[in-house]
């Protein structure tokens, strides 16, 4: 299995060191920031064969071109963003592989965020390298796509076994859980979840990976079907579950 290193970076940015054992190759998910990767490699001993961006945003590729520089490492993304992942050298679609070693790793386009937005999904390894798709307890805001894109997007990783560990590339599981409990505070899984949070936050602990089937207990974007929170919306029967989620993203954007 691979060998994950979380990094903390910027304010609330995660970056994944995925090592693969039998072959030493090596990438980083999502380089806000070059320091830790190179600092983590040295620490480790490690040389970073890739980069795997899931979207273009800078807080995801701004350590693209100094990694690439110090280490000749191969950048991969999504290749309906390649005019704006810096240094992209590997261009990747939906339902493509890449290998990292002995590991594969599948693509899953996730339009909605943005709409270039790809995740990387090791079934070797039960892990999901979401980027801003998906998050504890929330999922991204809807800079280019729209609500039925990213509807459609969370379906293909509700379906990926309940083991999967997620690997988000944010630090937001504490307001994201604000938010879940003022639509269903009645959820015993949702509450002892947050418990969790607030103890490893006091911490200053991180609250990642959670897994899938955590997720699909306790995370509002994952439970439009929820009688409880379509209650809470004042959704009618007659309110689709792309449209109960569309109603759920949007009183997310106002919560505070």
């Amino acid at each position: 299995m691979l060998e994950i290193i979380q990094l903390p970076a910027l304010t609330d940015n995660y970056i994944y060191l995925l090592h693969e054992p039998v072959s030493g190759e090596t990438a980083a998910v999502d380089p806000a920031a070059a320091e830790p990767v190179i600092a983590a490699l040295a620490e480790r001993g490690w040389k970073l064969s890739h980069v795997f961006n899931t979207h273009h945003h800078g807080d995801h590729v701004d350590g693209n071109l100094a990694l690439k520089r110090r280490t000749g490492c191969k950048i991969v993304g999504s290749k309906a963003d390649s005019r704006r992942i810096p240094d992209i050298e590997i261009e990747v679609e939906h339902g493509d592989q890449i290998r990292l070693g002995e590991q594969t790793l599948e693509i899953i386009a996730t339009p909605g965020h943005t709409l270039g937005h790809i995740v990387y999904y090791c079934a070797g390894s039960e892990a999901l390298f979401c980027g801003d798709t998906l998050f504890s307890l929330g999922c991204g805001r809807l800079f280019e796509g729209t609500a039925e894109q990213m509807w459609h997007s969370l379906q293909y990783l509700k379906a990926l076994p309940g083991s999967t560990r997620i690997y988000c590339a944010h630090e937001y599981t504490q307001a994201n859980g604000r938010f879940a409990i003022s639509l269903e505070a009645d959820n015993p899984q949702l509450r002892q979840r947050l418990s969790e949070v607030d103890r490893l936050r006091g911490q200053n602990l991180s609250t990642l990976p959670s897994t899938m089937a955590l997720e699909l207990a306790t995370n509002p974007f994952l439970r439009e079907d929820s009688p409880a929170i379509r209650s809470a919306l004042a959704a009618s029967a007659a309110d689709s579950p792309v449209e109960v989620f569309a109603k759920i993203r949007r009183l997310k954007d106002q919560f505070r």
